[in-house]
């Protein structure tokens, strides 16, 4: 495989789950990393819909149809979210290009609601993935995650969360492309 499963993730970078990884909470997933530093890791899987919506969590959100995704399995009581385009609060924290995370909600939910944030560019968590010091350094190391640090923000929010996984893998080319076309159970090759 190539070098670049090696490197180490910044936020905003994406961790594709390799293609025969069996954990349930992971199987296909596609994690935009939003911290890794010192302290561990924490990110947010974009590709795993639950079947809330967001008016059905929160009390008094006049926002409804508003999906909500499974961010990880840690602290699923906690809401966590992304949105693409310009910055609309001073909390939020630039991932990438024209990609934020978190920030103030009731802010957040403002703009939505006058129409300042359309809806299918925002994305709302519950739960988020974390590893502890040094853990997601060792799932590199066994081939657990492939890395990849060249995210097209955009793609996040229009692509379906069934395709996000090959889309981002066809998009890296190379070995990568292939991968994007495996069975998730090998004794079906």
């Amino acid at each position: 495989m190539s070098q670049e499963k090696h490197i180490s993730p910044k936020a905003g970078h994406l961790l594709i789950s390799e293609p025969f990884l069996q954990d349930e909470n992971f199987v296909r997933s596609v994690v935009l990393v939003c911290e890794n530093n010192e302290n561990g890791s924490f990110g947010l899987v974009l590709n795993k819909l639950s079947i809330l919506k967001l008016n059905e969590l929160i009390d008094n959100v006049s926002v409804v149809e508003c999906n909500v995704y499974v961010g990880g399995p840690v602290e699923q009581n906690t809401l966590h979210f992304i949105y693409f385009g310009e910055k609309l609060s001073e909390q939020s924290i630039e991932l990438a290009k024209d990609l934020w995370w978190g920030g103030n909600f009731d802010e957040i939910v403002e703009q939505i609601n006058i129409g300042k944030l359309d809806k299918e560019k925002i994305r709302f968590f519950i739960g988020y993935s974390g590893w502890a010091i040094g853990q997601l350094d060792l799932e590199l190391q066994e081939n657990t995650w492939i890395v990849c640090d060249e995210l097209i923000s955009e793609n996040i929010f229009t692509s379906s969360p069934e395709d996000l996984w090959k889309i981002i893998l066809r998009n890296m080319g190379g070995e990568y492309q292939l991968m994007a076309n495996y069975p998730i159970d090998p004794r079906l090759n």
